[in-house]
C-alpha cells in the first residue's frame, strides 16, 4: 500500500502530517506535481514531477496507483478515478470519498462548474481551519491503522 498526493494544491500544513505518517507508518509516500516541492529526506518519502498541463498530475496518479492504496486529493474527478479504481480517496479536509457519496460529490462539482461559467460568483473553498487538519489527521490515522491491520 501506498499513499499517492495531488500536491499541486495540497496545503502544507497536510504534507507535514502526511509526512509525519509516513516515517511514524513506515508507509511509502509519493507526492506528484507539475512544480518542484521540497520534501524531508526519508526513505518513505518521494516526489514525482510531472510536466505542467491540465490533469497531468492527476493522470500520473491514476496511472500509477494501486487498488488498496490511499490517494490525498481535494480534486473530485481524481478521487472519482481513484475510488473506481478500488482506492481510498481522502480529501485535505479529512472527508473520505467513497463509491456511495462520490457521484453526488461530482454531481455538485459539475454543477458549480456550470454556474461559474454563466458567470455566476461562487466563492472558493475557505481555507483549512485547524477543526479541519485534525479531522483530516484522525482520519488518516484511523485508515493507516485500518490498513496495516488488513496487510
Amino acid at each position: 500500500m501506498k499513499i499517492w498526493v495531488d500536491a499541486d494544491a495540497c496545503p502544507t500544513v497536510i504534507k507535514e502530517i502526511l509526512f509525519r505518517a509516513a516515517e511514524r507508518a513506515k508507509i511509502e509516500t509519493i507526492l506528484v506535481a507539475n512544480h518542484f516541492i521540497k520534501t524531508p529526506p526519508s526513505k518513505f518519502i518521494s516526489f514525482i514531477q510531472v510536466s505542467a498541463g491540465f490533469d497531468v498530475a492527476d493522470d500520473e496518479i491514476v496511472k500509477r496507483s494501486a487498488k488498496h492504496d490511499l490517494v490525498i486529493t481535494a480534486d473530485i474527478p481524481l478521487a472519482a478515478e481513484a475510488v473506481e479504481k478500488g482506492c481510498l480517496a481522502l480529501n485535505p479536509r479529512g472527508e473520505l470519498y467513497t463509491e456511495s457519496n462520490i457521484r453526488q460529490r461530482l454531481n455538485m462539482r459539475d454543477f458549480m462548474d456550470t454556474l461559474r461559467s454563466s458567470g455566476i460568483q461562487t466563492g472558493g473553498a475557505p481555507p483549512i481551519s485547524q477543526a479541519d487538519r485534525q479531522a483530516f489527521a484522525n482520519n488518516l490515522d484511523q485508515l493507516l491503522a485500518k490498513l496495516n491491520k488488513a496487510h
